[in-house]
């Protein structure tokens, strides 16, 4: 399981201004945009003062990056449901159920955009969202591996890259938001031909 919170260094926060500060900053890059955002505007509208966001997130786009990792964190399950179908069929729908959260798909182009400008978050944003979302995903496929339920016709990389790549194509390059009606097409593509050898032999 991934923790909600990655580790940091310096003081411990304040776990009721840290998600004043995020709640804050998924609002106003909702009212503002995100060249709108500040900071300061951060910090005022969750009630502290502007160093307070500073000695915790170098950035706005950090700030949002947490944001959307704890809300993926929390509304997507990677529980186990029994079958590799199950457990892939909840994680498709509660991923995409996540997307058609007001702001998120605002929240998430914005920071991939910063990422294509700014090589250091680039590499934050990769390992705090992408490659968070991307070993959850991981997980379901390796647990079902141990199971013997997981399709042999895929690798596991592969899996997530058809995963992953239709939800970025569909953010970035399309005007076509995801939603639970994709989910069985997908699930299909995914699910479709023989399954590992001690289960096809069963």
């Amino acid at each position: 399981m991934t923790n909600t919170e990655p580790t940091r260094r310096g003081p411990k926060r304040s776990e009721e201004s840290r998600l004043a500060i995020l709640t804050s900053a998924f609002e106003l890059l909702q009212e503002v945009g995100y060249r709108g955002l500040t900071i300061e505007g951060i910090a005022a509208r969750a009630g502290v003062g502007k160093q307070t966001v500073y000695r915790w997130w170098p950035t706005k786009a950090d700030v949002l990056l947490e944001a959307g990792a704890v809300k993926a964190d929390l509304r997507v399950s990677i529980a186990d449901h029994g079958s590799y179908r199950s457990d892939l069929e909840q994680f498709l729908r509660d991923s995409f159920t996540l997307l058609e959260f007001p702001g998120l798909t605002g929240l998430l182009r914005s920071l991939m955009a910063e990422a294509q400008i700014d090589p250091d978050f680039a590499t934050r944003f990769r390992d705090g969202f992408l490659n968070r979302r991307r070993n959850a995903l991981i997980e379901i496929l390796d647990r079902a591996t141990r199971r013997g339920d997981a399709p042999i016709h895929l690798t596991t990389e592969l899996m997530a890259d058809v995963v992953f790549g239709v939800i970025w194509y569909r953010l970035l390059a399309t005007e076509r938001p995801l939603n639970t009606h994709d989910v069985p097409p997908l699930l299909h593509l995914l699910t479709s031909g023989p399954a590992t050898e001690r289960d096809s032999r069963a």
